[in-house]
């Protein structure tokens, strides 16, 4: 079994995401495995399905490995449920205020940004989405040192 490197603890963060993600990689490579001679599998079309199944397996992997006790891994979760029963149509509506002030105005927008980048920031109130925020780019970051490693193991071994 793959034993990801500087993270001694098999509970820790890091850990449950590399396991739950090569797992993910390994269930895409099996369903559909690249062959040298196929011109299909390098086609735009192709290469842009591969894209999406594995960052929809490195969003779930992560939401999965976080569990239930953040929003941001819930509202992940129930999107990437409610995209495969929807055939990947995800309907959003966000209403503007226009009667804050100039400054407010600015600052509620920044705060909608926000609300549409963290999954789940559609209903939480200010300080609750800017811990979420702060949790999500915290485990964003994890996922991206993990994707880095396994990209270095695969490049040294092929």
């Amino acid at each position: 079994m793959y034993r990801p490197m500087n993270s001694p603890n098999p509970n820790s963060l890091k850990s449950r995401f590399t396991k739950g993600f090569v797992k993910a990689l390994i269930r895409i490579n099996k369903n559909h495995p690249r062959s040298a001679s196929s011109s299909i599998s390098s086609s735009p079309r192709e290469i842009r399905r591969r894209y999406h199944k594995i960052k929809t397996a490195s969003y779930a992997s992560m939401a999965c490995a976080v569990g239930r006790r953040r929003a941001w891994s819930r509202a992940l979760l129930w999107k990437i449920r409610n995209q495969a029963c929807n055939g990947g149509v995800v309907r959003r509506s966000i209403g503007s205020r226009s009667h804050y002030s100039m400054k407010k105005r600015v600052e509620q927008n920044k705060v909608n940004e926000l609300r549409k980048v963290v999954p789940g920031g559609e209903g939480m109130d200010t300080w609750s989405l800017l811990e979420e925020t702060a949790h999500y780019m915290k485990c964003l970051t994890t996922q991206v040192k993990v994707m880095r490693t396994i990209v270095e193991i695969h490049s040294t071994t092929t």
